[in-house]
């Protein structure tokens, strides 16, 4: 049988992002934290969540469950947009630092404004954290509750499959 290039390609080792987790970190409870939402739910469309802090931090005035973080998870094609515009404000480069072990990678961008949302006074600048969650198809397997199973160490996500996902895929560029 001859067999062609792209069907040599095996599409269950093709790389998609799973979810997109966007996190905007105030540090203190209040009128702040509330902003923080309203910046990220103008962002994600989507009812943003928020964390409350594990220690009591006398020295940041951090008392142990106070809301001190807001944060939103995205997927499918909204992710991809949202992903796209924050890459464009790091102007597609990371570090390798940026890539984790087990195939995720994140950011962080400085202002929200950079994203494309309009400025406004009452609102202010927060920076935010983006984190990408790669997989591939049949990670379901491990999650799932009847009949779930380990993946297979061939078939896991290493920091160079994604680094050169990031690569072709989104034409981004390591340093």
């Amino acid at each position: 049988m001859a067999e062609s290039a792209e069907s040599s390609q095996n599409v269950m080792q093709n790389l998609r992002i799973e979810k997109l987790c966007l996190n905007i970190c105030v540090g203190e409870s209040g009128d702040r934290l509330t902003r923080a939402a309203k910046v990220l739910q103008a962002l994600t469309d989507q009812e943003p969540c928020f964390s409350k802090a594990t220690h009591t931090i006398r020295t940041f005035s951090i008392r142990r469950n106070e809301k001190i973080a807001v944060h939103c998870t995205v997927r499918g094609k909204k992710a991809e947009e949202i992903l796209n515009a924050g890459l464009k404000v790091k102007e597609y480069e990371l570090s390798k630092r940026n890539f984790s072990d087990t195939g995720n990678f994140g950011f962080g961008v400085e202002e929200h404004i950079d994203l494309g949302i309009k400025y406004d006074p009452s609102i202010g600048i927060y920076g935010m954290d983006f984190f990408v969650i790669m997989s591939r198809p049949g990670f379901r397997v491990a999650k799932k509750k009847h009949k779930g199973s380990k993946i297979g160490k061939k078939h896991r996500i290493t920091k160079e499959h994604t680094m050169k996902w990031f690569s072709n895929t989104m034409d981004g560029s390591i340093r």
